[in-house]
């Protein structure tokens, strides 16, 4: 199999730092450091790694503190490789943004979510990363009586526009995502799914929503009983995938961030496939937690047990789309050829309402052959000939 930088893999360094505590137990592993999470992701031939600014810095930190960090982050760089694929800020963790970072209805808390959020830019451009993420974890409701949510997406969008000015400003060339997600922490979140996501950038300036993209995150979608092909398809129709999270999900649950491919590898495969086949080439990132019983070794065999997994599920993909007889079934099930409607004219529309239909007929025309289809699909998986 290829090495993961050919492919831009990379991984939260949150993943790899995170102690396996819970709201209901404490800490089991021991500390892996930011720089150590950095260096092992390159060792293991990641492209890129990805960072809150807490991550690195302590909240508060002083802007001397911060440039000393960045600069040693900077020397890690060099001297593995290893890039900094996209940056963001917690506006989550401290008792501050208890009520919302950009949404909350103080207007200094919100200065100091966008001030915070100016400086892990700053962070971020000075690493060349090649996104900026925002996740608004706690810009949501509990007590809908207590938050108007036209409001609250006004707020929303003059920060993330204020932001986007900024970038656009300073001349940084990275680009901007939205990651939606419907819940958790707090009870309802806005921008819940890919679609409130778009609609959202759709109404910022269009000189700013060109550099907004999404990026979808796997658990997120289960967690809403969506269709992950769906929601990661829809951003790509829409040219605003600009990268991925990757992990994945028992549906309905809280937000388990297991690893890629682990619950349902054959929709996992399709995603792959989607993705390899429409030539996405952005940031495919991991952003997932190995298991609480795991010490430090394990941390490192859930790190590379993600990237192994895309890439055996790519092999698959190109099975699939090699295989005869899964051919045969497509091209049978779908012909192509263009819609007599695909352009407008008054004359189409005419001849279209003119035409003699029989919707019977039309109906038996052609064999739906599904089951067989899924069939095949499902032996690949199962790794039968």
């Amino acid at each position: 199999m290829a090495s993961g930088r050919t492919d831009k893999f990379a991984f939260g360094i949150w993943c790899v730092t995170h102690r396996g505590g819970d709201p209901f137990g404490d800490q089991v592993r021991g500390r892996i450091g930011a720089l150590d999470a950095i260096r092992g992701l390159a060792q293991r031939g990641f492209w890129g790694f990805e960072f809150h600014d807490n991550d690195l810095w302590p909240i508060g930190a002083t802007a001397r503190r911060i440039d000393k960090t960045v600069a040693d982050v900077k020397k890690v760089m060099k001297a593995t490789g290893i890039r900094c694929a996209s940056g963001t800020t917690n506006l989550f963790y401290h008792p501050v943004f208890k009520d919302g970072a950009f949404t909350s209805h103080d207007p200094n808390v919100r200065a100091y979510a966008v001030a915070k959020a100016l400086r892990a830019i700053d962070a971020a451009a000075e690493l060349d990363a090649d996104n900026f993420i925002f996740w608004g974890g706690r810009e949501g409701a509990e007590a809908d009586v207590a938050k108007d949510p036209v409001e609250a997406l006004k707020r929303f969008r003059e920060a993330i526009s204020f932001l986007v000015d900024y970038i656009v400003s300073r001349k940084y060339r990275m680009t901007v995502t939205i990651e939606p997600k419907p819940n958790e922490p707090r009870g309802d979140l806005y921008l819940p799914a890919v679609g409130n996501a778009l609609a959202f950038i759709a109404t910022l300036p269009a000189r700013l929503g060109r550099r907004v993209g999404v990026n979808p995150e796997y658990a997120h979608i289960k967690m809403a009983g969506l269709n992950v092909l769906h929601e990661f398809g829809q951003a790509l129709e829409a040219g605003k995938l600009f990268e991925l999270h990757l992990n994945d999900q028992v549906p309905l649950r809280y937000d388990q961030d297991l690893a890629f491919g682990s619950v349902n590898p054959k929709e996992a495969l399709l995603l792959v496939r989607m993705l390899r086949r429409h030539g996405f080439d952005g940031i495919v990132a991991f952003d997932c937690h190995p298991y609480r019983t795991e010490d430090e070794a394990g941390v490192w065999d859930f790190v590379e047990r993600n990237m192994r997994n895309y890439k055996l599920l790519a092999e698959r993909a190109d099975q699939v789309d090699a295989d005869p007889r899964i051919r045969g079934l497509l091209a049978e099930i779908n012909p192509g050829g263009r819609s007599p409607h695909a352009k407008f004219s008054p004359d189409v529309a005419r001849k279209l309402k003119a035409a003699s239909f029989d919707p019977d007929k039309l109906a038996r025309a052609k064999r739906l052959a599904y089951e067989r289809l899924d069939q095949l699909l499902t032996e690949l998986v199962l790794g039968v000939a």
